[in-house]
This record gives structure tokens, sequence and C-alpha cells, in this order.
């Protein structure tokens, strides 16, 4: 649990992508375990609009351990999330299978999460390959340089979307 910031993400939904596009902001997040079954809270600061917003997500677990499930109510979605590789003192890669209702529409998103905010070139280069393991575009990768949002603060234009590498 505790402090994660999303580095780096890639998505099958062009809406999404032309958001994270528009301005890379890093989306600070902080994860409370909520019950011993394993579900949890996350609560992350993202752009919204020009400003940062906060947000909470109730995530429950599955039987399947790194597996959790959550509903997204404004997009009608059911969410899949899968921890592909952990290494808890400094990234995970996840994948998430969404799909909207009643459209059945689907999207499949990746996205890097780190303890700090910059990631090695082999912590890079591993979500690089989970992206093509999944048959997504190395080349859409959105890598969140810019910093962190405050909440109720306004966000910057966004300059780069370069990968920020220690």
């Amino acid at each position: 649990m505790g402090r994660w910031y999303e580095a780096a993400v890639v998505s099958t939904c062009p809406h999404y992508m032309q958001r994270k596009r528009g301005n890379p902001v890093m989306v600070a997040m902080e994860l409370q375990q909520i019950s011993p079954e394993g579900n949890f809270t996350m609560t992350s600061s993202s752009s919204r609009n020009g400003l940062c917003m906060q947000t909470s997500t109730g995530y429950s677990s599955t039987d399947t351990p790194g597996r959790f499930f959550h509903h997204v109510a404004r997009s009608g979605a059911d969410v899949d999330s899968f921890v592909v590789h952990i290494n808890y003192s400094d990234f995970a890669l996840m994948i998430q299978l969404s799909t909207e209702k009643p459209s059945g529409t689907t999207t499949t998103m990746a996205k890097l999460f780190s303890r700090t905010q910059s990631v090695s070139p082999a912590v890079l280069h591993s979500f690089k390959s989970l992206v093509r393991q999944y048959g997504l575009s190395e080349a859409d990768i959105v890598n969140q340089s810019k910093g962190e949002c405050v909440p109720s603060e306004q966000v910057p234009k966004a300059i780069t979307t370069q990968p920020q590498v220690k």
C-alpha cells in the first residue's frame, strides 16, 4: 500500500489518451487497505479541465492474488486490474481491462507505477515489453513527466511527453 505515482500509461481508449497527451501531469496516489480481505481505496490527484482534482476509488480483491475489481459509474465500466510485475519498494506494472455497460465496449490499458517521480531505464524497458505483449503500441506511451498536481491548484500547460528516466 502507500504512495505511488502513475509514471506512464497507454490505452486503446482514444479519449483517455487524448487527455493524457494533452496534459501529462504525474498522478499521485495513496493506497489504503480497508478490510482484512484485501479490499483497498485508491485516493488520487489528477488533472481535470486544468485543475487538479482528488478522487477516491474502492477496489475489491478477487480470489486471484494481484487481481482487483472496481466499477466506474460515470462510464458504466467494470474494470479488472492485474498486477503483472511488482517490486514493492520501486515499481509495479499493471494491466487494466474494462468493459462499458451496456455497449460492451472494451478497453485495454497498461500502467507503470513508481514509488518515485522517475523510473530507471530497465523499468521503462520492462513496461515497453509489457505494452508490446498486450498488443499496444510502444509509440503511444505517455510518460507523465510534468510533476505532481496538488488538488485545487491550476495545472501547468503540457510541454513534453518524453520519458523521465533516473
